[in-house]
């Protein structure tokens, strides 16, 4: 029933639909239900530690037989800089002042950590059927032992080059990550984010120039945007800000709210709240600083001095400094759990790709 059995057929799941893994907003819950539904799901590592990621996948694997993704990030940690710290304080100075803040004020900051050796050898023993990284790819020993344990390895590729790099390293799947993507680019061989490739221009491109199976990813969120994958030359899709919406996301009731009346025009790509560009939901922050700044700490150190303004801020029912992560299509969310909205999206696509279909 599906064009392109490529994926499928490489990882063994009924559905060409992968539930993005969204650092801080996916768990457990919603890849099993992704999965027993018949999608790859997915369980975000990068912000969970050791023991967290044995305990999750532990819940996972007594709950559902189907094949699951383990995701890391695989960026190169920048050195301290205090300097720029202190600057980027002093620039945030008048936002403490406002809530009665010391400007040196500490709360706790999202930790984000690269793939390492240590979480080398929880992939070993786990043997998750797939592991995705973000930013590229590990060190070529951590990735081989990745390989000699039987995963798959999938990584993102925000441009054809990167998708080329990717392919001659051995990754099984690269995921074209178009600009309208929500959380943070994948772009690791660039930082120019005026010259990313939107999804439909970048998914044909990737396809043509590499033999790996191509998802799709960006700004699809409904049954449409899968099949339009498939017309691009891709085996499937990737599909994030839609599992926003489902109560298996593990977001701030705040979070949800702003979801539910964002539209198409506005979400942007900042790099305020880590020190990368992502794209989220426009905020107090975002609109006076300006979403991008030349000033923020390197990634992922920047939300440090952000943190206790967000506290303070969601303490009284503000999202003014929080990360509200989303893509292009949240305009396209609906309330369904993360289950039902994998087998809506593929009946939906389906339907779609029958009625096309010569």
């Amino acid at each position: 029933m599906w064009p392109n059995r490529d994926f499928l057929d490489l990882v063994g799941v009924e559905l060409p639909i992968i539930q993005a893994p969204m650092a801080g907003a996916g768990g457990s819950a919603m890849a099993i239900a992704a999965c027993e539904a018949g999608g790859l799901g997915s369980l975000p590592c990068a912000m969970l530690n050791i023991d967290k990621v044995r305990a999750e996948v532990g819940v996972i694997r007594q709950r559902t037989e189907h094949p699951i993704n383990l995701n890391f990030f695989c960026h190169t940690p920048a050195a301290p800089d205090s300097s720029r710290e202190a600057a980027w304080r002093a620039h945030l100075a008048e936002y403490y002042e406002e809530f009665g803040l010391d400007p040196a004020a500490t709360a706790p900051a999202v930790d984000r950590a690269p793939f390492d050796g240590a979480m080398c050898e929880i992939v070993e023993d786990l043997k998750p059927e797939v592991v995705s990284f973000h930013f590229g790819l590990p060190g070529q020993n951590l990735l081989d032992r990745v390989k000699a344990a039987g995963s798959l390895v999938m990584s993102s590729a925000t441009t054809v080059e990167e998708a080329r790099w990717l392919e001659d390293r051995g990754c099984d799947v690269i995921i074209a990550q178009g600009v309208e993507a929500g959380g943070h680019r994948g772009m690791f061989l660039t930082e120019n984010i005026a010259t990313q490739a939107g999804t439909m221009a970048l998914t044909p491109q990737i396809a043509d120039a590499v033999k790996t199976p191509v998802i799709a990813a960006g700004g699809i969120a409904d049954g449409r945007g899968i099949a339009a994958a498939f017309a691009l030359g891709a085996a499937g899709a990737q599909v994030g800000t839609a599992y926003l919406f489902t109560p298996e996301a593990r977001i701030s009731d705040l979070h949800r709210a702003a979801l539910r009346t964002a539209g198409d025009d506005q979400t942007a790509l900042t790099n305020l709240f880590s020190g990368r560009p992502a794209r989220g939901l426009l905020n107090r922050i975002m609109r006076e600083i300006g979403p991008m700044s030349e000033m923020t700490p390197a990634f992922p150190t920047a939300g440090a001095a952000l943190a206790p303004l967000k506290a303070e801020a969601e303490a009284k029912g503000r999202a003014e400094f929080s990360s509200l992560w989303s893509g292009q299509a949240a305009g396209l969310g609906r309330d369904l759990g993360a289950g039902d909205l994998t087998r809506q999206l593929a009946l939906d696509a389906q339907r779609l790709l029958k009625a096309l279909a010569p």
